[in-house]
């Protein structure tokens, strides 16, 4: 049986803390929080226009956190150097435009490929776990797979949208599709992720496609936070994810 785990997003810890421009909000605290409240790993996305998580927390998180660290990055040359420098125990590629609130669909694995190749490689030479933000389709998972990526982070985005609408027809449909692409991911030894819009009650359906073994949640657990504090968050999550 597959051990599920749970990760959790402080990016926008960092969006608070540099509203004022200071350090409050501490984004380290807040990871320390979350991995003594039930989290299994802290991910942040460094985004090439810093507007949330900097180069200097990246470094610090990676020196006092004594459990896993997941970068999500854009597919960039840039990027690329910065995590063989850090070496998390993670990486997530993930799609990034400039202009974008908050990342809007999974990677096309079949666009720029040369630099998607030689970056999966370079990262897993020096033992970081690559994992490939994907829309749950078929064709991607295949591509993931050619691609040797150890796994994949299914975007439950469109999912929790039809789900928070109410709408049972195509929130049905979306989550066939993450069962049917976390299935096939298991089948062909990908590990499988998932991430993006969760709350508890999307996690708590989610949860019942027992080939995903990690789930990335941040925003919800941000904003949840302003009423019931951070670590009644996370601990309740982590109950939903675990049990």
């Amino acid at each position: 049986m597959i051990k599920r785990k749970l990760g959790i997003n402080i990016d926008h810890v960092a969006t608070l803390r540099n509203i004022r421009g200071n350090n409050f909000p501490s984004v380290s605290k807040a990871a320390l929080v979350a991995l003594s409240s039930g989290a299994d790993s802290i991910t942040v996305h460094l985004r090439e226009d810093e507007r949330h998580i900097k180069p200097s927390d990246v470094l610090l998180l990676k020196k006092i956190l004594n459990k896993p660290l997941n970068l999500e990055m854009a597919l960039t040359k840039k990027m690329i150097s910065f995590a063989t420098k850090v070496k998390p125990e993670f990486v997530c590629l993930v799609p990034e435009k400039r202009k974008e609130l908050t990342t809007e669909g999974g990677l096309n694995l079949f666009y720029n490929l040369s630099l998607l190749k030689k970056s999966i490689l370079k990262l897993k030479s020096i033992n970081i776990s690559v994992s490939l933000f994907i829309d749950p389709e078929i064709r991607m998972v295949k591509q993931a797979i050619k691609l040797k990526a150890d796994n994949i982070e299914i975007h439950t985005g469109s999912y929790c949208n039809f789900l928070n609408n109410k709408n049972k027809i195509k929130s049905r449909l979306e989550f066939n599709k993450i069962k049917s692409a976390a299935k096939f991911a298991s089948k062909n030894n990908l590990g499988v992720h998932c991430g993006h819009g969760l709350d508890y009650i999307s996690t708590k359906n989610i949860r019942a496609i027992k080939e995903i073994s990690e789930f990335n949640i941040g925003h919800f657990v941000i904003s949840q936070s302003v009423f019931d504090g951070l670590s009644n968050v996370i601990k309740k999550l982590s109950k939903i994810v675990k049990n």
